[in-house]
């Protein structure tokens, strides 16, 4: 186990069962010559992150991946506390009286979305973020009679890609793209006046898929004519340094929460997340847990709403396929209650100071971001494919290309720099440019 918490209690049950009042007396068979009663000369103190790193045997693939997946550095408590059994083995909290836990950690990781969003209330039923953005323009047909579904053509391909599968068979939608400007690479805002009125539906993705963060405040200013507009977010760490997106006065905050806690493995387990203002909550799809006081007055929770066809009348379900999510939601909840406010802000601008270091580097290599937008810490740049194919045989994945999902942006990579990227990476990617 990579982390063992020991209280002072527990060192003191673990003493008195094998009957020995401190740990010295564990050594007193050895020999007082030979041991040794000096300081240990160890570097340090480090953080978690960099005793690891220490210790990492072998060498490993330089990565500057990103697109809507990201490493970021979890926890050691993380992964020991939430491979308890009693996690492990959680089912949907059907009977409230015997998942009052389920329910907690379902209920904190609502609360915490809720308030890094911005939003009043969310929900944690979402398979991943390109669901949740599905479920959220099917909410949007709900709530109003629309006949246009607009999202940015800087949103994440395959979660437009989903998008379109979801609404394939919905007669009367209609989806439509709103362009980006090649220069800047955030959503062209004059395009976007001319597509926008009382009877479409709007999704934009902050930062976007090129990594620009979007001007909110004046996409706002024009959304605010729409019939329905949300926020998508596919990297969640940015919601510790960039303004949240619910003060932009959207209806929906939905996007990928696997950056908390959840490691990026073979792309997943993802973990989507879905937030709302409180006029729809009843619209939303899933599941929202309530605190309540049981008949002693102690705190309790429950299943204050539940939308599944399951649990409701069939015509009445918002939807039929979502799930709880409840181990990785517990994760994300116990990566922010370790990480904290200040955590958070600190990681975000570890992967924000790195893009720019970054950036900096291929700059002096002549590789310049294609786009003058500002960015949070995934950028793009043009590499040719020779480029790209000696890199890979040096061990050290570049990014992502674009140009099977944009053909106008030929030779485009997108890169990514999160806190798990250190210095000896850029100069290892700079030394075989």
């Amino acid at each position: 186990m990579a982390f063992l918490p020991t209280s002072p209690d527990d060192l003191h049950e673990l003493l008195s069962t094998v009957g020995i009042r401190d740990a010295e007396e564990l050594f007193a068979r050895i020999p007082e010559h030979v041991r040794f009663r000096g300081r240990l000369r160890v570097d340090g103190p480090m953080d978690e992150l960099a005793l690891r790193r220490m210790f990492r045997a072998g060498a490993s693939a330089v990565v500057f991946l990103g697109g809507g997946v990201y490493r970021h550095y979890i926890p050691a408590a993380l992964d020991a506390l939430s491979s308890r059994q009693e996690f492990l083995t959680a089912y949907t909290p059907y009977q409230p009286e015997i998942s009052q836990g389920t329910l907690q950690a379902i209920f904190e990781f609502q609360s915490m979305m809720a308030r890094l969003t911005g939003m009043d209330a969310a929900n944690a039923s979402m398979y991943d973020g390109a669901t949740a953005l599905a479920e959220a323009a099917l909410m949007a047909l709900r709530a109003k009679p629309l006949r246009r579904i607009v999202v940015t053509r800087s949103t994440t391909p395959s979660y437009r890609a989903v998008l379109r599968t979801y609404l394939r068979n919905t007669p009367g939608v209609e989806i439509v793209e709103a362009p980006f400007d090649p220069a800047t690479g955030r959503t062209d805002l004059d395009a976007l006046e001319r597509l926008l009125d009382s009877e479409a539906a709007f999704f934009i993705q902050q930062p976007n898929y090129f990594g620009v963060v979007e001007d909110l405040p004046a996409v706002s200013a024009i959304a605010a004519g729409s019939g329905f507009w949300g926020v998508v977010v596919t990297e969640a760490v940015s919601l510790g340094l960039l303004e949240p997106p619910g003060s932009s006065g959207c209806d929906v905050v939905a996007g990928e929460a696997q950056s908390f806690g959840n490691p990026a493995s073979a792309g997943g387990a993802l973990l989507g997340f879905f937030c709302v203002k409180k006029e729809h909550v009843r619209r939303m799809p899933g599941r929202i847990v309530g605190l309540t006081r049981d008949h002693a007055g102690a705190r309790a929770f429950c299943l204050t709403l539940s939308t599944r066809e399951q649990h409701i009348r069939r015509d009445k379900a918002t939807s039929n396929i979502c799930t709880n999510q409840g181990l990785c939601a517990l994760r994300a909840a116990m990566y922010l209650s370790c990480l904290g406010p200040g955590g958070l802000r600190e990681v975000a601008l570890q992967c924000a100071c790195g893009a720019r270091a970054l950036m900096q580097a291929l700059q002096g290599k002549g590789l310049r971001p294609v786009f003058s937008g500002a960015v949070f810490h995934e950028f793009v740049v043009r590499m040719d494919p020779g480029t790209r194919a000696r890199l890979a045989e040096a061990g050290i994945v570049a990014g992502i290309p674009l140009d099977p999902h944009y053909p106008e942006l030929e030779n485009a990579l997108l890169m990514n720099v999160t806190e798990m990227n250190t210095h000896e990476d850029i100069l290892c990617l700079t030394r075989h440019l």
